[in-house]
């Protein structure tokens, strides 16, 4: 870590646009053990705006894939009572959670898929009640990135000073490396928040995706949706930023509103393996059949997972020529290639993207087209021949997306 001072920048706007951190909060980071220098930038910093406790839960690369290697299935399947307790103690009394991208993509490559998909359910169904919670904004939430050994060698291959580079990558697309950074952020989410008003006042009922990768794709709005972009509110009417980068401006499809084919851009990590070259044919809102070059038994048994996760739980918009995109780097993490294209995700939706969502039981929120899973997984769909036209209740067309940019 060359630039310290960029990075105690990087740890401040975390704290105070993305969680927002204020007097007497209590703050949860989790990280991995090979970014401890910069967990130690975090902590302090969350101190220096108030926070009263801060908990940090490590993670490591390799004692987790001994974990899985030698364990039984039937180990793997057991979550501890106490561990769903401290979750729920956490979310009840208002902790921030912090989660910090710090691992290896292919930590868990050549690991038993059985294995991998027993305990990723086991946990998904222990924590589901917390999770649900996070997602309807119960508390601040906050996902960035830190530049470890393992990442940087996938990004940049044979190189000596692999570790800097990432992070000169992360600090340059995170708005911190020039000028003031609070204040990019404050301009960028005016920005994102200009789309979503003039989306949420648009009254859509579908968007068309077509690409020349072959997508082509209706995805139905439910009634009353609500587009978002850059900050957040929790239940306490407090102002947070979910990622540390975003660029997109995000809301719900219709769980059964989804029709046609759609071709993935970039390669997704997911559970420790890379999946590639995939696409998802949609009908009546449910994936019908799929492909993919690598990955495929990964993906089958992600879309295996329960019912709700082969349909869609979020649209996002992001524009080709994004700084992330820019880059022309592939960083093999979600949260940054999803920031570099257009996606979608498979599995739970953000309730907080409809109208009235607050008041309504998860039998209405079905009905009303809220996707449920256990699952919530990004993929990436934009590309610069990415056009999306934007058809209202009356029928009339907008162009909102046209050679992969925003033209609204």
């Amino acid at each position: 870590m060359k630039n310290t001072e960029n990075l105690k920048k990087y740890a401040e706007v975390v704290m105070k646009k993305g969680l927002n951190i204020v007097e007497g909060d209590s703050v949860v980071i989790e990280i991995s053990i090979a970014a401890r220098e910069f967990a130690k930038m975090l902590v302090e910093a969350a101190y220096d705006f108030g926070a009263h406790k801060v908990n940090v839960e490590w993670s490591d690369d390799e004692i987790g894939r001994i974990r899985y290697e030698r364990t039984p299935i039937e180990c793997l399947k057991e979550i501890p009572q106490y561990l769903i307790d401290k979750k729920k103690y956490r979310v009840g009394n208002k902790y921030k959670f912090l989660s910090v991208i710090s691992n290896d993509p292919n930590s868990l490559k050549g690991v038993d898929p059985e294995k991998l998909n027993a305990s990723m359910i086991a946990r998904s169904k222990a924590f589901k009640e917390t999770s649900d919670l996070i997602m309807a904004n119960n508390n601040s939430w906050c996902v960035i990135g830190a530049s470890v050994p393992k990442w940087a060698d996938m990004v940049f291959p044979n190189d000596e000073d692999a570790v800097d580079k990432l992070w000169e990558k992360i600090l340059e697309v995170s708005r911190i490396s020039s000028g003031d950074p609070i204040a990019n952020w404050d301009e960028h989410i005016a920005t994102m928040k200009k789309h979503s008003k003039i989306l949420n006042e648009a009254k859509l009922k579908e968007l068309h995706y077509t690409s020349e990768k072959g997508t082509d794709l209706h995805v139905k709005l439910p009634k009353g949706y609500i587009f978002t972009g850059g900050d957040e509110i929790n239940k306490d009417g407090e102002t947070f930023v979910a990622n540390i980068p975003t660029e997109e401006v995000f809301s719900l499809p219709h769980r059964m509103g989804v029709d046609g084919i759609v071709y993935a851009t970039k390669p997704l990590s997911y559970n420790g393996n890379i999946i590639d070259n995939f696409w998802f044919k949609f009908e009546e809102g449910k994936v019908v059949d799929f492909g993919a070059e690598e990955g495929y038994e990964i993906l089958k048994d992600m879309l295996d997972m329960d019912e709700g996760a082969r349909r869609l739980g979020e649209v996002a918009l992001v524009p080709y020529h994004s700084p992330i995109s820019m880059t022309n780097i592939l960083f093999y993490e979600t949260l940054f290639d999803e920031n570099a294209s257009c996606h979608f995700a498979l599995g739970a939706a953000y309730p907080t993207c409809l109208e009235g969502n607050e008041d309504m039981s998860e039998e209405e929120l079905l009905e009303a087209g809220v996707n449920d899973s256990l699952i919530h997984v990004d993929f990436m769909v934009g590309d610069a021949t990415t056009s999306i036209v934007g058809i209202k209740e009356d029928g009339t067309e907008m162009q909102i997306f046209k050679d992969g940019d925003f033209v609204i």
